[in-house]
This record gives structure tokens, sequence and C-alpha cells, in this order.
């Protein structure tokens, strides 16, 4: 027993961390928050499909790959104001810097203001 309790007493955590990256192996996304990393992935993949369909519809033929990168993330990242643009209503105002509704417009992730509520410690087996 007094195994177990050294071993729970002696501070071992894990933690687990999501890495996105995009088709080239890029790391885009690094974040303890999977909500977060399956936003910026699904992101990542709208990207690829506007800039496919851009890319096939001759579309700003002469702008450069990163450029188009960008502006295709953009877009996927703002699908929703994208969306309301396009039906004539006027886009949702853009939250105060810090304050967005979801993690997708995080590059890197910022240290949770409690660190512990992303640790669970291990138990070991039996």
């Amino acid at each position: 027993m007094s195994f177990l309790r050294d071993y729970f007493s002696s501070g071992i955590a894990v933690e687990i961390e999501y890495i996105v990256k995009d088709k080239h192996g890029t790391e885009r996304l690094r974040t303890a928050d999977k909500k977060a990393a399956d936003a910026y992935d699904k992101a990542l993949e709208i990207a690829d499909r506007l800039a496919q369909l851009l890319h096939d519809d001759q579309v700003l033929p002469v702008l450069p790959d990163a450029d188009l990168e960008e502006l295709t993330i953009y877009l996927a990242r703002n699908a929703r104001n994208v969306e309301r643009v396009l039906k004539g209503k006027e886009p949702e105002p853009t939250p105060p810097s810090g304050e967005h509704e979801d993690h997708t417009e995080l590059t890197a992730e910022k240290p949770a203001k409690d660190a512990e509520s992303n640790v669970t410690k291990l138990k070991r087996a039996p």
C-alpha cells in the first residue's frame, strides 16, 4: 500500500496535447482543448476545398499559393459571417480581441488560468 500512496503523492501527471497539421504536415495548432483542435482541423479541410474550387475555376490565377491559403483559411474560419454576407445580411460584430466564440482563431495554445484543469493523474493498473 505504501507504494501506491507514494506513487499518487509523487505528483506524476499526464497531459494530453492535440496537434493539428495541414495537408503538408506543417503544424498549425497545438492545444490541450480537443474541441479547439477539431474546429481548427475542420477549418483547414474547408479551406482546402475552397482553394480547390478557386483553383479549378481559375479565380485569381496569379495569386500566390501562400496568399490563397491565407484567404481560404480566413473564409473557413469566418464561415458564419461569409454566409451572412452572401445572404445579403450584415456580418455579426467581431468580439473584442481575446474573446472569440470558438478557438479556431488561435494559432498557439495559451496556458489555462488553472493549469491543473488540463491535467489528469495516472492510475496504476492492478
